[in-house]
């Protein structure tokens, strides 16, 4: 089955942290990560894992390049910044594999918030220049796309569909789907990829044992799962489907 998270239910998990220096907020939506244990011992880098959370950067902050153990998106779902050297803002998804590093990621005048979505468990940011020689022989992927904003009011008036990053032959890719009230939605086939994140950026996802996601909330949905299919709600539906590729090349005997 999905992992549901409404964004509602993570709130109460919103904690101050510091890392790299920089005093933030983190909510968790789903899995443990390295500031909210767990209730068993974290999977090895082979296993699916799904890992959400948020995070509050704020304003004129920056958190040094680095890199993660694990595949990642990230979806900037309020405020504004760069990333690198690549201006982002709602709705920006930026996906890096394993062991790619990436950054500095800086915050903006009014902050810079955004999801952060893994398919496999991560212990946290290795920074540079620091821990540089953990990246030799591992193979990297770079990728980022900015959305343009939605215009605000009204639901759409017809089922949209944009690309946000175009689809590739092992399955990455991501879209942003804009749905008026009560339409209907089928995601891509996720044994195509290795594991699909839904984010719900606006309106309210109804799923279909009847539960509701509204705006910033998620859902993940494995690699061995049907397609997911959803209805829009009353105020219409906006979600951001973005998908992992096929394989773990930073995994040995998986390349």
């Amino acid at each position: 089955m999905p992992v549901l998270a409404p964004g509602e239910a993570a709130h109460a998990s919103r904690r101050a942290i510091v890392s790299n220096g920089v005093h933030a907020h983190l909510t968790t939506f789903i899995g443990a990560n390295r500031y909210v244990a767990g209730t068993a011992p974290p999977p090895g880098p082979e296993a699916v894992y799904p890992m959400a959370f948020l995070v509050e950067q704020p304003a004129g902050s920056v958190v040094d390049a680095h890199f993660h153990e694990a595949n990642q998106f990230q979806l900037v779902v309020a405020g504004s910044g760069t990333l690198g050297t690549h201006a982002v803002r709602p709705i920006a998804v930026h996906y890096s594999n394993a062991y790619s590093a990436y950054g500095p990621i800086t915050a903006g005048a009014d902050g810079l918030h955004y999801l952060t979505l893994r398919n496999g468990y991560d212990r946290g940011a290795r920074y540079l220049p620091a821990a540089r020689e953990e990246l030799r022989g591992v193979r990297r992927r770079f990728r980022a796309a900015v959305a343009d904003a939605a215009p605000p009011g009204a639901p759409a008036a017809e089922p949209m569909t944009e690309t946000l990053l175009a689809g590739t032959p092992d399955g990455l890719g991501a879209w942003r789907h804009r749905l008026p009230p009560g339409a209907a939605l089928q995601g891509p086939d996720p044994a195509g990829g290795d594991g699909q994140f839904w984010v719900v950026t606006a309106g309210a996802l109804q799923a279909a044992d009847g539960a509701t996601l509204p705006a910033l909330s998620c859902a993940f949905v494995g690699p061995a799962e049907p397609p997911l299919a959803v209805t829009a709600g009353a105020a219409g539906l906006e979600v951001v489907v973005m998908q992992y590729p096929r394989g773990r090349d930073h995994v040995a005997g998986q390349e």
